[in-house]
C-alpha cells in the first residue's frame, strides 16, 4: 500500500489533533519541491548528478526536520499553531571543502534556507567527513581497474583464476585512516560469488583517495598473502622474481549460496487474520487496540515512532533507533581496524522492499517510503515497512483449577508489531517495535546476512574461526544505540532503580531466632552522571516515574528492560572512541534537550576522530533529571564470534537484542483483563460435570459443552 493510503478496518475514528502530519517523512512532492528551491540558488553551484565528482557541489540528502517537542506539544495537547514543516539539507561543497547543514522550509513551497551548520554541531564540518558518494565510487572503481587489476593481469590470473567469467569485487575498510582529515582506504577483494563477503582471496590494497581531484589519487600499500609492499609495482616485482610467497589458485566454490538445497515437501504456518486486522493505519499514524501512534523512517537513522500513546495517554513521544556500530578483530588489514557505524551509509538508506511470507507475514500491511540521499531525486522503495498482528505463540496469562473446584482463565499472547529490515553491506538488521496489550513496548533488532570475513594467514585464529576454505570468521561486535523519550504521566519525571538484599532479621514470633530474608531495595538518581556503565554492577530493575500515584500509592513508572550479551566496549583511550561513547552506558538518562537530538552523525563514520556528536558530552553538565522531562538512551547488542554455521549466512536465533519498556505501578491492574480476546471457563457449581466455554475463546464461535474427569477435561459427545 502506499503512503497515502487509508486502511481502517475497525472504523475507529482519529483524535482531531492526529500527529500524522507533524511526524511524516516528506512526500515525494515534498522532496521535489526542496530539490527545486535549492537548485534555484545559483550562488550555491548544486549538482544533483548521481554522477558527480568530489570536487563539485552535490545535494546529498533531503530529510524531515523534526520540530521541536515544545512546539508539538503545544500542538497536540493544547490545541496551538501546527509547527512549521521544514527540511534539512546536507550538501557537500567540494568546491571549498566542506559540508554545511540547511533548514529549508515552509512546506510546502518553501522560500528560505538557513545556515545551521554550527548550530548543531558547534563546528565547522570537513569535506572529509563525508560518505562516500556514488560519484566517488565511479571513480574509485575506474582506479583499481587502471591502477591495481590492469598491471596484475597475470597475478590475478595465476592466484585467484581472474578472466573475463570471474572478477573479484572489493569489501571496504572503516573508518577511512588513522588520524582526522584521513581519506585512506583498505580495499579487501573478495571472490564475485553469493555473498561475496565469505570469498576473501588475500589481496588488499589501501587508496590514498583523501584529494578532490581523482588523478592524485594513489596506491600507498599492498598486502598479497600475509605480505606487505610498498606499490602495486613493488609486488609486480618480487612475484615476477619469485620471491613472494603464492596463493595457489583452486576452484571457486559458491558455498555462500542461498538457494534452497531441498524441495518443500508442503506450505509451512502461515499467519492468518480470519476476520480482518484489528488495527487501522491512516497516513503515518496506527490504530490498535489501546495503541496509538505515528511513525516514521529516517533515511539517516532509521525507524522511528512517536507520540505513542496507551489508552490516550502519551508513554513515549518518541523511540527511535539512533545507531548500528560493529568492531572487528583481523590479522589482515582490511578488517584489523574496521569500526562501522551504520548511520554513516545511512540506515534507513538500505531499508529495501520486504519479501511476503518470509520477511514479514502474507497478510501483513505493507507501506511504502520515499527518501532522498545520494540520488538525482526523491526514491520510492515498495513495501519497505510492514505492520502486523503476531500471535506469540503462547498465553500472555493464564491460570488451570484443580482445587476445589474447576475452571480455567486465559489470555492468548498477540502484539501489534511494525517491522523494517536494512540490508547494510553484508548484514541484514530486522528492526521490531512490538506493541502488547499489557501497555508494554519492545524495542529489539536481530541480525542475519553475511559476515565479514579475511583470508586465513598466520594467527588468524586469535581472531576467530575458520568457517571455510582459507576463510576467517572474524570476531567483532555489535552495538545498537536506541532513544527513548519517555513522558510517563507528563513530562516531569525521575531516574529510579529497585533491586534486593538480603537481610539477617529476627523472627517477630520467636525473637531469638534469625532467618535471612530478601528486602527491597530503592534509590532515586538525581543527576545524569548516575549514567550505568557496561561491565558495572546495575540495580536489575530500571525505572522512569512519575510523581503521580496508582491507587495503591506507589509511583507510576515504567521499566526499562534491557536484554544483551555484549561484547567489550572500545577503549576510552582510543581516539576513534569518542565516535561511539554512546557504547559506554548501558543505560545514560539525561535531562531532555533539542540539541541533544541523537547520540551519533552521518559525519561520525569518516571523521571518528573528531566526531561532531560526542554523547558522552550530553553528560558533561551533569543536569539534574529530578522532576525533569527525560530521555533515556539505551545500549544493546552481542557479541559474535563467527562458526561454521555462519556459513551460507548468519541466522536471526539468538543473535539479537533491545529493551522491553514495560508498566510498573503504572496501572492499578494489568490493563489487558479489558481484552477482548481473554477467555474463560467456569462450571456452574463445584460438582458439574458441565463446562461452558465462552464465546469470547479464540477459534470458538458459539459456546461449547465439556466434561471434566478428575484430572483433565475432554469434549462432550
Amino acid at each position: 500500500m502506499s503512503r497515502d493510503s487509508y486502511i481502517d478496518q475497525n472504523n475507529k475514528s482519529l483524535p482531531s489533533q492526529t500527529p500524522d502530519r507533524v511526524f511524516a517523512d516528506l512526500s515525494r512532492d515534498e522532496y521535489a519541491q526542496v530539490q527545486e528551491y535549492m537548485l534555484l540558488q545559483k550562488d550555491l553551484c548544486i549538482s544533483t548528478r548521481q554522477s558527480t565528482r568530489p570536487d563539485e557541489n552535490f545535494l546529498f540528502l533531503i530529510e524531515l526536520r523534526v520540530p521541536r517537542k515544545a512546539e508539538v506539544l503545544t500542538y497536540l495537547d493544547a490545541q496551538g499553531p501546527a509547527p512549521r514543516r521544514e527540511a534539512t539539507v546536507v550538501v557537500y561543497y567540494g568546491t571549498e571543502g566542506y559540508v554545511k547543514e540547511y533548514e529549508v522550509g515552509p512546506l510546502p513551497n518553501p522560500s528560505y534556507h538557513r545556515d545551521v551548520t554550527r548550530e548543531r554541531y558547534g563546528v565547522d564540518l570537513p569535506l572529509s567527513a563525508r560518505s562516500v558518494t556514488i560519484g566517488e565510487y565511479i571513480l574509485l572503481f575506474q582506479f583499481i581497474e587502471d591502477r591495481v587489476f590492469s598491471p596484475l593481469s597475470t597475478l590475478l590470473w595465476e592466484s585467484f583464476g581472474v578472466d573475463h567469467e570471474h572478477q573479484l569485487k572489493p569489501f571496504e575498510q572503516m573508518p577511512r585512516g588513522l588520524r582526522a582529515d584521513d581519506r585512506h582506504t583498505w580495499m579487501s577483494f573478495c571472490r564475485e560469488l553469493s555473498g561475496l563477503y565469505i570469498q576473501p582471496v588475500g589481496f588488499e590494497v589501501l587508496v590514498n583517495h583523501r584529494s578532490t581531484n581523482a588523478s592524485r589519487w594513489r596506491v600507498e600499500r599492498v598486502f598479497y598473502n600475509g605480505q606487505y609492499f610498498d606499490s602495486v609495482d613493488a609486488l609486480q616485482d618480487a612475484y615476477s622474481a619469485g620471491t613472494v610467497k603464492k596463493i595457489v589458485k583452486t576452484p571457486w566454490e559458491d558455498y555462500g549460496s542461498l538457494k534452497p538445497r531441498t524441495r518443500p515437501l508442503q506450505l509451512g504456518p502461515q499467519l492468518v487474520n480470519p476476520e480482518g486486522a484489528r488495527y487501522s493505519v491512516s497516513h503515518n499514524h496506527i490504530l490498535y487496540m489501546d495503541w496509538s501512534f505515528a511513525f516514521g523512517l529516517s533515511a539517516a537513522t532509521g525507524m522511528r515512532v512517536f507520540d505513542v500513546r496507551f489508552r490516550d495517554e502519551r508513554i513515549l513521544y518518541e523511540l527511535s533507533v539512533q545507531e548500528a556500530m560493529s568492531v572487528y578483530g583481523s590479522m589482515t588489514p582490511g578488517l584489523g581496524m574496521t569500526k562501522f557505524l551504520d548511520s554513516g551509509f545511512g540506515i534507513g538508506r538500505f531499508a529495501h522492499e520486504l519479501v511476503r511470507g518470509v520477511d514479514c507475514p502474507y497478510d501483513a500491511t505493507y507501506v511504502d517510503t520515499y527518501r532522498y540521499i545520494d540520488a538525482a531525486g526523491p526514491v520510492r522503495t515498495p513495501n519497505s515497512i510492514c505492520i502486523f498482528e503476531l500471535y506469540l505463540g503462547q498465553p500472555l496469562r493464564r491460570h488451570f483449577a484443580d482445587f476445589f473446584h474447576n475452571s480455567y482463565g486465559g489470555m492468548a499472547n498477540s502484539a501489534l508489531v511494525f517491522r523494517t529490515i536494512t540490508a547494510i553491506e553484508n548484514y541484514d538488521y530486522m528492526w521490531d517495535f512490538v506493541f502488547y496489550q499489557t501497555g508494554a513496548v519492545e524495542a529489539k533488532v536481530h541480525a542475519t546476512g553475511y559476515i565479514s570475513a579475511s583470508f586465513l594467514v598466520q594467527g588468524s585464529l586469535r581472531h576467530g574461526h575458520q568457517v571455510a576454505p582459507n576463510v576467517l570468521g572474524n570476531i567483532h561486535t555489535h552495538f545498537i544505540h536506541l532513544k527513548a523519550d519517555l513522558d510517563v504521566a507528563g513530562v516531569k519525571n525521575m531516574f529510579q532503580t529497585k533491586d534486593m538484599e538480603y537481610k539477617n532479621i529476627s523472627l517477630p514470633w520467636a525473637p531469638q531466632h534469625y532467618a535471612m530474608t530478601p528486602h527491597l531495595v530503592e534509590k532515586t538518581l538525581t543527576t545524569e552522571k548516575a549514567a550505568l556503565r557496561h561491565g558495572a554492577k546495575t540495580p536489575r530493575y530500571l525505572h522512569v516515574s512519575s510523581n503521580q500515584t496508582n491507587r495503591w500509592g506507589h509511583a507510576r513508572s515504567y521499566r526499562l528492560q534491557v536484554y544483551s550479551f555484549a561484547g567489550e566496549h572500545l577503549p576510552e583511550s582510543q581516539p576513534e572512541e569518542r565516535a561511539m561513547s554512546w557504547a559506554r552506558y548501558k543505560v545514560a538518562v539525561t535531562k531532555h534537550k533539542d540539541s541533544e537530538r541523537s547520540s551519533s552523525s552521518v559525519y561520525s563514520q569518516n571523521n571518528m576522530w573528531n566526531a561532531p556528536v560526542d554523547f558522552s558530552s550530553f553528560l558533561q553538565d551533569n543536569d539534574n533529571i529530578h522532576n525533569q522531562d527525560l530521555v533515556a538512551w539505551v545500549t544493546a547488542g552481542f557479541l559474535h564470534i563467527p562458526h561454521a554455521e555462519d556459513i551460507p549466512n548468519t541466522v536471526t536465533v539468538g543473535n539479537g537484542g533491545g529493551v522491553l519498556l514495560r508498566p510498573h505501578n503504572y496501572f492499578d491492574e494489568d490493563p489487558s483483563i479489558d481484552s477482548p480476546t481473554a477467555c474463560t471457563w467456569s462450571p456452574a457449581r463445584r460438582a458439574a460435570v458441565r463446562v461452558t466455554v465462552w464465546p469470547a475463546c479464540p477459534g470458538t464461535p458459539a459456546p461449547r459443552t465439556y466434561r471434566f474427569s478428575a484430572t483433565a477435561a475432554s469434549t462432550a459427545p
